[in-house]
């Protein structure tokens, strides 16, 4: 802690590094952080390799993270991850070398993930349901200020990670944070109320998750839901609402399954896909790291260009799911 405490002392210009997948838990963590940050004098910028997702765009500030590092920084600190593939677009623009060039601070809490992050000056994963949970655990220890902005940033990232406080990785620490930021002003009934204007969707956007919803097909002797997202389909919807998002809950909420996936296939042969699990067969981490991903045992992803085929990616992704199903069992 001291060493952490002493770089940012000693650094004035910091940008904030989410992964190129970004989700409620890393843009939320780096909202809060940004808050602190400011709140102690010092220049935060944000990053992310990618844009900011349609559905994240309810929270204040999404607008201020940059697809750029910010020409002059004394220090990174990368939130949420702690994957070097999922820096992909840093490694593409040259901009890694020069992160790599400063001190790099890591906080995260994917405990199932191994540190790829090795050039890092401090690495700080704890088992936490999210990393707003941690940043908030430094920010109680290390007498970090907190506005009330960061007090709503660090509750949507617990709850967003969380599902509400609903998933396995949720303890009593967890739940006492969200109660002790309520008695402290956070209004969730608002925050929530926010959250779903921001998802509410066009007549042809719900005409279009029919449309996916009709697509779904099974395997893994009906266990594994699947819908394939095409390039067309991904440009033309993705600036209102992320295509997998929008079915992937309702795919989950179908007899016998016990895990639903969204593949998306670009135009340059990239081929990803979204996982979600349902309580009880927690093997969405495991599946995702078979295809070089990862995640959470009931959230994760992974892309693959490689060179297969989709036909053939698909097929050891319905093997893979049966094999890990029946480990369950």
């Amino acid at each position: 802690m001291q060493q952490l405490q002493q770089l940012i002392e000693t650094a004035q210009n910091i940008v904030i590094l989410q992964a190129d997948n970004p989700d409620g838990d890393s843009l939320a963590s780096s909202l809060a952080l940004e808050q602190i940050l400011g709140d102690m004098g010092k220049t935060p910028h944000l990053y992310c390799g990618v844009d900011i997702v349609a559905h994240l765009k309810y929270l204040p500030g999404w607008d201020r993270v940059s697809n750029e590092l910010p020409h002059k920084f004394d220090l990174g600190i990368i939130v949420d991850t702690s994957s070097l593939k999922l820096f992909e677009q840093l490694a593409k623009t040259n901009q890694l070398a020069v992160l790599k060039s400063k001190p790099v601070v890591v906080l995260d809490h994917h405990q199932e993930v191994e540190n790829s992050l090795d050039f890092a000056r401090v690495y700080l994963n704890k088992p936490a349901v999210a990393t707003g949970e941690l940043i908030y655990d430094l920010a109680q220890e290390l007498n970090w200020p907190l506005n009330q902005e960061a007090k709503n940033m660090i509750a949507v990232s617990i709850l967003s990670d969380s599902l509400g406080l609903m998933t396995d990785s949720t303890t009593p620490h967890s739940i006492r944070i969200i109660a002790d930021l309520v008695e402290q002003g956070v209004n969730l009934p608002q925050l929530e109320d926010t959250r779903r204007q921001m998802m509410r969707k066009s007549p042809d956007l719900v005409r279009y998750k029919g449309e996916l919803l009709q697509r779904v097909e099974y395997g893994a002797g009906g266990r594994l839901a699947m819908v394939t997202i095409p390039w067309k389909e991904i440009e033309q919807y993705s600036p209102e609402y992320n295509p997998s998002v929008l079915v992937l809950d309702d795919m989950r909420l179908t007899t016998d399954v016990a895990v639903a996936l969204a593949f998306k296939l670009y135009a340059n042969g990239r081929i990803t896909a979204k996982i979600r699990a349902n309580y009880g067969w927690p093997v969405a981490a495991k599946l995702a790291e078979h295809f070089g991903g990862g995640g959470h045992p009931y959230a994760a992803g992974f892309k693959v260009q490689d060179g297969r085929t989709f036909t053939e990616v698909k097929q050891a992704v319905i093997d893979k799911t049966a094999e890990l199903l029946d480990e369950v069992i």
